[in-house]
């Protein structure tokens, strides 16, 4: 694939600040590190959800606040992602990778210690400042270190961190919660951390590339305004409603200022802070588009999963978690085998088949899940989504790396991160919303003869409904059995939408995905060390 673009100035060379080509065995202890510092930021994604009971009691506090306690990290970390990427890229990966290991450190042991909510939101802050740090280095270190034969491989093991490491991080949170208290939920970052710092300081070389271009400081502030607009819209409209004053406001914002971003990138061309032009190729958009929707799907599964097994069920956070766990497992896997099935098959056919597969998972739950049948009946479904999603997100993963010339790899690596950040909040809003429309809509007709008090509490979510059973009475397992085949009736309604989505992916990228194996950036030598200076 050829990513040379007109008004694209070629690659400049890379330096490995004075450090000779990695050898194999320097190569997996990088591959480990950069894996250890992804595995904290993932683990401290979704790690906060398994605890928001313990927060609200132990400070006191609204829903609202332990939701921005949660959603402030996600937002400061999507929006930072391309600016630090690219900064990153100019003064050096190493120094950007050990400096957000230590701002993410320092900031996960003070969140530990907060005394108050407001202590935890600047703490919470600060983690994805440095998060988005971290992030977007530890894949621009794999596409500048290792060699064109070993990239894949390399992106694939990453890829199945980052795909199913939160689902291994939900799992240890779970246990903390279970066995100590929400406070220790940070002790496993801050270890990750340490190991992460110890191995970066002995392992990992500093790559940075030069550029004759001035940093694209515009670029970079309305890249921030846009996403922090656009991901503020998603996370905070189901909770205020999607026509309130501050969601519209929000959305404009975001509209306008990813406009200015556009527009502003085209007009600066090679000098752009992520050339918009790269978009019009097949791998960069298919890439893009596949990790959007998959993200997005899989987020939505988990709002739908866990009030299945906590609410339905009757299974503890931790075996909720546990549940999961074969899904997640299968998925890093299948992101190992991925780049071996795209080199046979080519990278287009693997993605349509992970693709297909999922979409079949997702067709597998919304048919035979049942109050009934229970975990058996969604787990065939589990299973086929893990190994889909594995097969589709390491080529999608490498069409974005590859879509960038090598100076840029920073950036490359934090748009992949933004992809996902986004399609993760817009899969949870509007698989959500689905999931809640379709639960109103079925759980009318269920209550006859339940009094109007524990009825109207019902209507508001299962979670609720099993709360109100308490002073129900007699209708108390009427209730009970309507709240759960309801939800039942919501899954289904949220998943077969998926399937649609799904559908509508697998058509595009038949049509559209990349067809071929990606290839180094502007045919830079291999590996990067080869003209280091």
């Amino acid at each position: 694939m050829s990513t040379n673009h007109p008004g694209q100035v070629s690659a400049a060379p890379s330096a490995l600040a004075g450090e000779g080509v990695p050898d194999a065995r320097q190569r997996r202890t990088i591959l480990i590190a950069v894996c250890i510092a992804l595995m904290a930021v993932i683990a401290s994604v979704s790690g906060l959800n398994v605890a928001q009971p313990d927060l609200a009691v132990a400070f006191g506090a609204s829903q609202s606040t332990i939701l921005w306690i949660i959603n402030i990290y996600t937002l400061s970390l999507a929006a930072l992602l391309l600016p630090l990427g690219a900064i990153g890229d100019r003064f050096g990966r190493k120094p950007m990778l050990l400096a957000g290991l230590t701002v993410f450190g320092v900031a996960s042991a003070a969140a530990a210690l907060a005394p108050s909510a407001e202590v935890m939101l600047a703490a919470r802050l600060f983690s994805g400042v440095g998060a988005a740090m971290i992030m977007p280095i530890t894949l621009a270190v794999i596409t500048s270190t290792f060699p064109e034969g070993e990239r894949g491989r390399a992106i694939g093991v990453w890829t199945g961190v980052a795909g199913g490491g939160g689902i291994l991080g939900m799992f240890l949170s779970a246990a903390l919660v279970d066995v100590a208290n929400w406070r220790w939920l940070f002790v496993l970052p801050v270890a990750l951390v340490i190991v992460a710092l110890t191995m970066t300081l002995r392992s990992v070389p500093n790559s940075r590339e030069t550029s004759g271009h001035a940093y694209d400081t515009v670029g970079a502030l309305t890249s921030v305004v846009a996403v922090v607009g656009l991901i503020f819209v998603l996370q905070e409209g189901p909770e205020h409603g999607w026509t309130s004053p501050a969601t519209l406001l929000s959305l404009a914002v975001g509209i306008i200022a990813a406009g200015v971003f556009v527009a502003w990138e085209l007009r600066r061309r090679g000098a752009a802070l992520l050339d918009v032009r790269l978009f019009g190729e097949r791998s960069l958009a298919g890439g893009s588009i596949t990790l959007l929707v998959l993200f997005g799907v899989q987020a939505g599964i988990f709002v739908v999963l866990f009030p299945f097994f906590q609410a339905v069920l009757g299974w503890s956070g931790l075996l909720s978690t546990l549940a999961l766990m074969p899904m997640a497992v299968l998925m890093m896997m299948a992101s190992g085998l991925a780049p071996k099935l795209a080199a046979h098959i080519g990278p287009r056919a693997t993605m349509t088949t992970g693709i297909l597969l999922a979409g079949a998972g997702l067709a597998l739950m919304a048919a035979i899940v049942s109050v009934d049948g229970g975990y058996p009946s969604v787990l065939p479904g589990m299973l086929a989504m893990g190994i889909g999603m594995g097969l589709s997100m390491t080529p999608s993963t490498e069409a974005i790396t590859g879509a960038l010339p090598r100076e840029r790899q920073g950036v490359a690596s934090a748009l992949n991160d933004v992809t996902r950040e986004f399609g993760t909040a817009l899969g949870v809003a509007l698989l959500g919303a689905l999931l809640s429309s379709g639960y109103r809509n079925a759980i009318d007709s269920r209550l006859a003869g339940v009094p109007e008090g524990p009825a109207g509490t019902a209507r508001e979510g299962v979670a609720n409904a099993l709360d109100a059973a308490q002073q129900a009475g007699p209708h108390a397992q009427v209730l009970i059995r309507a709240a759960q085949e309801s939800f039942v009736d919501g899954w289904q309604h949220a998943m077969w939408a998926g399937v649609a989505v799904m559908a509508a992916l697998f058509f595009y990228v038949l049509a559209r995905g990349p067809q071929h194996p990606t290839r180094t950036p502007a045919n830079e030598p291999e590996p990067v060390g080869a003209t280091a200076r």
